[in-house]
């Protein structure tokens, strides 16, 4: 059944479903109506045996059951003392004599009743032990069971042909409903064949409020968020090709002036310097690119390296490397223990990023403070700030505000920031400060002890 469609299955479901109903039913229409039949059969030759039992068996031995009006009944008399019965009839319409009978006709039984097959006919046979003073002979009543088992004949025809029917129209029934029930999910079969062909994400149309309708909305979700995944992807490859190709254009042209400088007789010491200290920059312009890139296409969910950490101790050794490279800045640093469970490295290039970030926008000795509390991570600069159009883009890949197009950076580092956030269950915010310059603020899950 396994090879066979959803809709023939549901055919013979509803065919097979109908057929045992309907033979169960009509197996027990037709022993019950038998049994009823043969019940009524019964208590009618009793009754005709009781009554004429009262009758001299002399007369009524002579007396053809015909002339009595009752063709279809056989009568006989037995004895006990073994003399021929006593019957007005040939041997082929005698009723059957047997030791059920004699029993009665001796005195071991009061009545007896059974079936028996005289001359190729079925017969339903009866005795009863006659009164005194004509108690050595028993009644035996006999009639045909062929009016009866003609009647039970026709009935189990007519239940089989109209079984049969129903099975039928059962099966009709059941392919169309199943054509008609399966008609959403062959649309929706066919939509999604042909997203797989096309690779055309578009959700599929929803029609009615039931289990198709859920599945198919959930599948638009998918599709969804599959369009949207693959609009960052291809935003992303876009992107970087833009932004890798500014510093290798840059790059190959200094090389270029360079190696024609050569020979030419070659660049003055000073302007060599420069010119190579120019390269150097571009190299780790594009070294610190193509690292954000990597970082930021790591879609997969926290390593099996997380560990819990003190956000301070990570805070500190970030201030301690930014100091570094920023001698003129002032770092106003207040930090209180915070342990979370993550990922090291990547928390601390996040919190590299919002320092390097402060770094670039603050004033020649600037004052940056850095706040670590229970509420998370506040980073605030002395810089111009961030315009309100700007505010809801901070994070986004490559996005740079007009002020920042003439500065050096990928437009990654924020939106590293916020991925490692989100990627540790936490948020990122960005506001102002009340002395006019940007706040950032980075908070994750953790607690103040480990």
């Amino acid at each position: 059944m396994s090879k066979v469609s959803l809709a023939s299955r549901l055919t013979w479901l509803a065919a097979v479903a109908v057929g045992v109903a309907v033979a169960v039913t009509s197996l027990a229409a037709y022993f019950t109506v038998r049994s009823q039949m043969m019940n009524d059969l019964d208590s009618n030759l009793l009754k005709r045996a009781y009554d004429a039992r009262h009758t001299n068996p002399n007369i009524l031995a002579n007396v053809p059951p015909s002339a009595m009006g009752a063709a279809d009944i056989r009568l006989a008399f037995v004895s006990n003392d073994g003399q021929p019965p006593l019957c007005a009839c040939t041997p082929e319409t005698s009723p059957p004599i047997g030791p059920p009978e004699l029993a009665v006709a001796k005195g071991a039984a009061v009545t007896s009743l059974r079936t028996v097959e005289s001359h190729g006919v079925d017969l339903r046979v009866v005795a009863v032990r006659m009164p005194p003073p004509y108690d050595k002979y028993a009644l035996v009543v006999a009639q045909s069971l062929q009016p009866t088992e003609n009647t039970l004949n026709r009935l189990g025809l007519v239940l089989g042909v109209v079984g049969g029917l129903g099975v039928i129209g059962a099966a009709l029934a059941g392919w169309a409903v199943a054509r008609s029930g399966l008609r959403p999910v062959r649309r929706f079969t066919e939509a999604v064949e042909d997203i797989a062909r096309t690779e055309r994400l578009e959700p599929i149309a929803i029609t009615g409020d039931d289990e198709i309708a859920r599945l198919s909305s959930a599948f638009n979700a998918m599709v969804a968020a599959l369009a949207a995944s693959q609009t960052r992807q291809r935003t992303l490859v876009a992107d970087a090709g833009h932004e890798l190709r500014t510093p290798l254009t840059s790059l190959r042209t200094n090389l270029d002036l360079l190696r024609q400088a050569d020979r030419e007789g070659g660049l003055p010491d000073q302007a060599r310097t420069e010119l190579l200290t120019d390269v150097r920059a571009q190299i780790e312009e594009l070294s610190t690119l193509v690292g954000d890139l990597v970082e930021l296409a790591r879609d997969e969910p926290l390593s099996r390296t997380v560990e819990s950490t003190d956000l301070a101790e990570i805070t500190a050794r970030a201030v301690q490397r930014v100091r570094r490279r920023a001698p003129g800045i002032t770092f106003e640093v207040q930090l209180q223990s915070w342990y979370v469970e993550g990922e090291t490295q990547g928390l601390e290039r996040a919190v590299t990023n919002l320092l390097d970030n402060a770094v670039k926008w603050s004033p020649a000795n600037g004052t940056i403070t850095v706040t670590l509390s229970e509420g998370g991570l506040t980073v605030t600069d002395q810089g111009p700030g961030i315009s309100d159009q700007d505010l809801p883009h901070v994070f986004e890949r490559f996005y740079r505000s007009t002020e920042a197009r003439t500065t050096p950076g990928s437009g990654l580092g924020l939106a590293i920031v916020r991925q490692a956030a989100e990627r540790h269950g936490g948020q990122v915010a960005v506001g102002h400060s009340a002395g006019g310059g940007a706040e950032f603020w980075f908070g994750i899950p953790g607690s103040a002890t480990p």
